[in-house]
């Protein structure tokens, strides 16, 4: 246990005092091996618990039993428990992700029609024929932000983006002051990495302008500046305005305009995409990104599993002069492999409970330390409680599953073999 304390301990002082990625990674490596370290301690203090308030010299038994076995099966345990905090860990990263990254989709792809043009002559030749409420002109640049190569956009005033940009951090009146040309909109990568904030100036080009905003800007790691229209063409004169985001009229449907721009205008495919498959191609490329986890999940459970089965297998024999008694007490064979079972679900149930708040404290440091260190944003730390709920059954039926050959054997096993134990007991 004081081992197990001490790897913790080192894993806290490396987020207290260490900074990037590798103070990340040893946060990590120090929460792992404390946590199984200190696994055979607590699963034996919850044991002692349950012993205690049990009923019936069966139940005692029972308790006492797996307690006995915990140091044949602490190793296999401590599989268990690296692969359940693991995936703990992961999957509420992953699902945090995929849960913010959907929201910020949400409010970030906001217009109906998106429209690339080859030139200004081409956009003023089709656009008074689309049917829009509001064409929002998206201008950018590429610019020295800071000292970082990074890109500016423009970003149009409308009610759309009023209500629906995401924003972390923001000064009053951030949107009239934005049109008003009087500061910048800055990315939360460049913010962190400058350590700038809502009043701070930042340079761009050169130029300082005031930070109006910070805004979540998931999955690009460069920096990212958005400003007024007429500052972005005073700050970058001749930057053609070939792309566009449309607000339609009414109801009109993002697809089949898109459709009729392909059609009818002579567009390419690739110049024009509506809302909704915007959306799903950004979803796609964010599953894609992630369709190994769930195989990875499935692969570490297994080899706990092999592990857990590798230990009974090995003990069984050893266990001969504890069941013995029991059955010669009149409990068949049968229930012996049954209670075997049970034992087998509690030392898992035992170690799931305690991989909970490791795999936990896993995914805020995944998400809060790793991942700002790699990338410069952060996530919010969201929970699950359907998700450790199934991988609580999954790792209880894998224990179930590795007891079941040696359950099997002990429910098969001859009376002669059992009487054998007293025998040599003499």
């Amino acid at each position: 246990a004081a081992a197990g304390l001490a790897g913790i301990a080192a894993g806290a002082a490396a987020i207290l005092w260490g900074q990037g990625l590798m103070a990340g990674f040893a946060a990590l490596a120090g929460l792992m091996l404390g946590a199984a370290l200190m696994l055979p301690f607590l699963l034996s203090r919850l044991l002692r618990l349950a012993e205690r308030t049990a009923r019936g010299a069966l139940a005692q038994w029972l308790w006492a039993d797996a307690r006995q076995q915990l140091p044949g099966l602490s190793l296999a345990l401590m599989a268990l428990l690296l692969a359940l905090a693991a995936n703990i860990g992961v999957s509420t990263m992953v699902s945090s992700f995929r849960a913010s990254f959907d929201i910020w989709l949400e409010r970030r792809i906001s217009a109906d029609l998106y429209v690339s043009f080859d030139s200004e002559a081409q956009a003023a030749g089709i656009l008074p024929g689309i049917g829009a409420t509001a064409i929002l002109p998206q201008m950018r640049a590429e610019a020295d932000l800071g000292g970082d190569p990074g890109q500016v956009q423009a970003l149009a005033d409308d009610p759309l983006y009023r209500a629906d940009w995401p924003v972390l951090a923001t000064v009053p009146d951030m949107w009239d002051r934005l049109a008003a040309g009087e500061g910048v909109l800055i990315n939360e990568q460049w913010a962190r990495r400058a350590d700038l904030g809502p009043g701070d100036t930042a340079s761009i080009d050169g130029t300082g302008y005031r930070v109006l905003g910070v805004y979540p800007d998931y999955g690009n790691p460069r920096p990212q500046a958005m400003v007024a229209p007429d500052a972005f063409r005073r700050a970058f004169p001749g930057t053609p305005e070939t792309r566009f985001a449309l607000r339609l009229d009414g109801d009109g449907d993002g697809a089949a305009e898109a459709a009729r721009l392909v059609d009818r205008a002579g567009l390419r495919p690739d110049q024009v995409t509506d809302q909704a498959a915007l959306k799903a191609d950004s979803q796609r490329v964010f599953e894609r990104t992630f369709a190994a986890t769930g195989a990875l999940n499935i692969l570490t459970l297994a080899v706990a599993g092999l592990a857990i089965f590798t230990a009974l297998l090995t003990l069984q024999a050893l266990r001969l002069p504890q069941v013995a008694p029991l059955w010669a007490m009149g409990l068949t064979r049968a229930r012996l492999a049954a209670l075997d079972l049970a034992r087998a679900a509690i030392l898992a149930g035992g170690t799931a409970l305690v991989a909970l708040p490791v795999g936990l404290v896993l995914a805020w440091v995944l998400l809060a330390v790793v991942n700002v260190a790699a990338f410069g944003w952060r996530l919010p730390l969201l929970f699950f409680p359907g998700d450790w709920l199934r991988l609580g059954v999954a790792a209880a039926a894998a224990a179930i599953a590795a007891a079941a050959l040696p359950a099997l054997r002990l429910a098969r096993i001859s009376p002669a073999r059992l009487l054998r134990v007293f025998a040599d007991a003499r």
